[in-house]
């Protein structure tokens, strides 16, 4: 049985960001690194840089924290896996959700590679609804 590696991306930023971490360490593939290339794009992190340590590959997310030291602790970035291993959820271009009225975004597997919500509708293509991300 396989490893849901989106899954695995999303619960560890979404970890640390609850506990306040700076920084998260995540295995490398293609498609962690087309999300990761999206989140940085999208402005949900700060930065990204891969790193090599016993002949495997890593990135090394830096995430955006409130400098607010008062008050109650709120999470900058709310994720949802959407599609999973046992339930595919697929959606054409004119049924893609929109989150909080556009201000989140949906990120599609499509034929033409790992995309979001708004570029998915302009080109015109559907796919595999991956997550939300608000």
């Amino acid at each position: 049985m396989g490893r849901d590696t989106i899954a695995d991306i999303i619960t560890s930023i979404r970890n640390a960001d609850i506990n306040r971490k700076g920084t998260v360490r995540i295995a490398f593939t293609n498609i962690n690194e087309n999300i990761v290339k999206i989140l940085l794009r999208e402005g949900f992190i700060q930065n990204v840089r891969k790193h090599r340590e016993n002949k495997k590959d890593f990135l090394v997310l830096t995430l955006q924290h409130r400098r607010n030291s008062k008050g109650r602790y709120r999470t900058i970035l709310n994720l949802k896996r959407i599609s999973r291993p046992g339930l595919r959820i697929y959606s054409n271009y004119q049924r893609i959700p929109r989150i909080l009225g556009g201000m989140g975004i949906v990120i599609l597997s499509t034929s033409q590679g790992i995309m979001t919500d708004r570029e998915a509708r302009l080109e015109r293509v559907g796919g595999e609804v991956l997550c939300y991300i608000w």
